[in-house]
């Protein structure tokens, strides 16, 4: 079967959402300060002003991640939430008819702008997390603009992977937006209206355990050389997408048959970040939904528990 087996998508056409200036600086002034901080804790071992950049930063970071997230919308008209996913997360991504042969030779460079930017919006949205688990310790909630910028980074880094190194699947460059786009690369976890007060404290370390050994398995280096303590290796993921890549090259045709597989490999991988982000209570499957699409769950028959 071809890409061609995908059939004419229809994307979505949502509001675009400008991103804040204001709070994108932000977000880098505290990943700077915060950042810092470890150079003032080791150099001059002051504990004081450590712990104050330290602070300041994560302030910074929490106030223009905040900001960011609370002007996006928060979710798709009509999206897969309320059509019953299998899973609050879902990652889609829809595979271009016409991929050129060679432009994946270079689309990592051409990434390098994105993997910047999303150097500083990761580093945040861990700050964030930290923060946004100590809110659903005492309250059960998640503070709703810090969920949007986490996701937001989510789909930001989803769109960039499926452009450049994760798949290789459209020749479309990613937008610089952490809200939705058209892209043919989508990604979107329902908000949860109440989570548990005590699994934010084994959620992401001891429950996840499971899936980030898999995940590591299917990402992680698949061989290893240890030779004066040095590693190389290539992660399974990046094994299929370099075959499908090479197959690419030569025959102008994405298999679709390792596209489905690849997009499975990256579904389970941020549904186990969905989880260990502590942006659900719902475990994830232990399945690997292959395909372009999110499987829809099965209706609930009348009498069913």
């Amino acid at each position: 079967m071809n890409n061609n087996a995908a059939g004419t998508v229809a994307y979505p056409n949502p509001p675009r959402e400008k991103m804040s200036p204001v709070h994108m600086f932000f977000v880098i002034l505290g990943d700077l300060l915060a950042a810092g901080s470890a150079g003032v804790f080791v150099n001059s071992r002051s504990l004081p002003a450590g712990l104050a950049m330290l602070a300041v930063g994560a302030a910074l970071i929490i106030l223009g991640a905040a900001g960011l997230g609370g002007r996006m919308f928060p979710s798709l008209p009509g999206g897969s939430g309320e059509a019953g996913g299998a899973y609050p997360s879902r990652l889609e991504g829809h595979l271009d008819p016409n991929l050129s042969r060679w432009k994946w030779l270079v689309k990592w460079f051409l990434a390098i702008p994105h993997y910047i930017v999303l150097a500083f919006l990761g580093f945040a949205s861990v700050v964030v997390t930290i923060a946004a688990g100590f809110v659903i310790l005492f309250t059960g909630r998640y503070p709703a603009s810090l969920f949007h910028f986490t996701v937001g980074v989510m789909r930001w880094n989803w769109r960039v992977a499926f452009y450049a190194t994760g798949v290789l699947g459209t020749d479309h460059y990613p937008p610089f937006t952490l809200a939705h786009t058209d892209y043919p690369a989508t990604f979107e976890v329902d908000y949860p209206e109440k989570l548990s007060h005590w699994q934010v404290l084994v959620k992401s370390w001891l429950l996840a355990l499971p899936h980030v050994v898999i995940v590591g398995l299917l990402t992680g280096s698949i061989w290893r050389s240890s030779t004066e303590g040095g590693t190389n290796g290539i992660s399974l993921l990046g094994f299929l997408v370099f075959i499908a890549a090479v197959i690419l090259l030569f025959t102008g045709v994405y298999r679709w048959g390792l596209f489905t597989l690849i997009m499975g490999i990256n579904r389970w991988v941020y549904r186990t970040i969905t989880y260990v982000a502590l942006m659900s209570d719902k475990y994830p499957p232990f399945r690997l939904d292959q395909g372009p699409l999110e499987p829809r769950r099965a209706p609930e028959t009348p009498g069913s528990d």
